[in-house]
């Protein structure tokens, strides 16, 4: 955590099962936000594609918004503003260089509702299997900077859904302190990896993860893994929610996470191998 941070905070993973129309998607991350801040959150964090699920992956290029402009930015904007909180915007349609693609991009505001952070997914994710297919890059062009941001709550490495897989991303972050992975894994690779591989990345990092997913059916006929959790340096999840709307919320304490890397100082024992 950052130089004499010692207290403890809370912090919150919020679950929504986002449709097509955009303003309602706000509607119900406006109720879960509030939610999380009235139960003590300071740092917020929501799902990969909050704002739009849409019918076909081309919805989300029609709502695209320009950096620094669009509801939807204005929205994370004003909810931060409004609650007081650090608020990890999830991940929304930003222009791309292409006109029928978008970026997936992850926005942070502060508690003054500024924008001091953006992460634009790197690993897009493809899948053939049976009659699954996603192909993201038909519609998402990748982003090719790792983000970090230094906060009041330490330094926060940036993943979206897919990153997860790629344990060399979170490396070069460099000892972050809290990872956020907005996500929207899919059941059938969910109920097998998502779980082993959230923890994975906190114990590998010794760090606390944030994993704020979709969860449920959507009207687009997609099924969601879920299983928003938190989990501290250790391994251990502190709280979760399977399935559904919601919020996750546990308290992160910069004292234990420090006793840990002290007592098993394995980020300092990394060694950088290559293949002859």
């Amino acid at each position: 955590m950052s130089p004499g941070n010692t207290q403890q905070f809370k912090v919150a993973a919020i679950q929504m099962a986002s449709g097509p129309n955009v303003a309602g998607n706000l509607s119900e991350a406006r109720r879960l936000i509030a939610k999380a801040a009235e139960q003590g959150a300071r740092l917020v964090v929501l799902p990969e594609f909050f704002a739009i699920m849409g019918m076909t992956d081309q919805d989300k290029v029609k709502v695209r918004e320009q950096p620094g402009k669009g509801p939807i930015q204005a929205f994370l904007s004003e909810a931060a503003r409004q609650h007081k909180i650090w608020l990890v915007g999830g991940s929304i349609p930003l222009a791309a260089s292409a006109p029928n693609k978008v970026l997936n991009s992850c926005l942070v505001f502060d508690e003054n509702g500024k924008q001091v952070a953006r992460y634009d997914k790197m690993h897009l994710f493809n899948l053939e299997l049976g009659n699954e297919n996603y192909h993201e890059a038909k519609t998402i062009e990748p982003g090719d900077q790792v983000v970090v941001v230094d906060s009041p709550f330490g330094r926060i490495g940036l993943a979206i859904c897919y990153d997860l897989r790629f344990p060399e991303l979170f490396r070069a972050m460099e000892n972050v302190d809290i990872i956020v992975l907005p996500s929207a894994f899919t059941e059938t690779t969910g109920k097998m990896h998502w779980e082993v591989l959230v923890r994975a990345r906190a114990v590998e990092n010794l760090a606390y993860v944030i994993a704020a997913a979709q969860g449920g059916y959507h009207i687009n006929g997609r099924e969601t893994h879920g299983n928003s959790m938190i989990v501290d340096p250790w391994g251990r999840v502190l709280d979760r929610l399977p399935r559904g709307s919601g919020v996750v919320i546990a308290e992160m304490n910069p004292s234990y996470q420090a006793s840990l890397r002290t007592s098993l100082p394995a980020l300092t024992h990394r060694i950088l191998y290559m293949a002859t």
